[in-house]
């Protein structure tokens, strides 16, 4: 995750992570809150189904996704994903 970038977007794969650059800014939680919001969006699911499980205050961080139905995993791709 890069936070505090122009727009947010997908921008590829780094060392066989997803990378993921944000608009919201690495201060109070902003960026945290903003990457589960995009990440859900991304995936059409709701909010409340994805949540940081490790890497709070890291650039890397683990996600753990809460779905019964499987999710659009297209939209993590850089041409699939321009928010």
């Amino acid at each position: 995750m890069q936070p505090g970038a122009s727009r947010s977007e997908v921008v590829g794969v780094y060392q066989q992570c997803v990378r993921i650059r944000l608009r919201a800014p690495a201060v109070d939680n902003k960026a945290n809150k903003a990457l589960v919001a995009f990440v859900a969006d991304v995936l059409k699911v709701k909010k409340g189904q994805v949540s940081i499980e490790s890497g709070q205050t890291t650039r890397r961080k683990l996600l753990a996704l809460d779905a019964a139905a499987v999710p659009d995993w297209a939209g993590l791709s850089p041409a699939g994903c321009s928010h």
